[in-house]
């Protein structure tokens, strides 16, 4: 967890950028996708860095939330 409020701001910034560019990445995806012919080589570059961003999103989310002791 971050303490700090202005750590937690920036980590909230960069999730938020994360975010939309996972986002961004479902579009180029389907549209390359939609092209006959399509560049399989890199669909799957970008399905890769969809990956990539999903777990350093997980990891921010997991930065920003509070321990929960049971």
């Amino acid at each position: 967890m971050v303490d700090d409020p202005v750590d937690q701001e920036v980590l909230k910034r960069r999730l938020n950028e994360l975010r939309s560019e996972h986002r961004d990445l479902d579009d180029v995806i389907a549209q390359i996708s939609e092209q006959v012919p399509f560049d399989q080589l890199q669909v799957q570059r970008l399905k890769k860095r969809k990956l990539q961003l999903k777990d350093e999103i997980a990891k921010i989310e997991s930065a920003l939330l509070p321990d929960i002791i049971a």
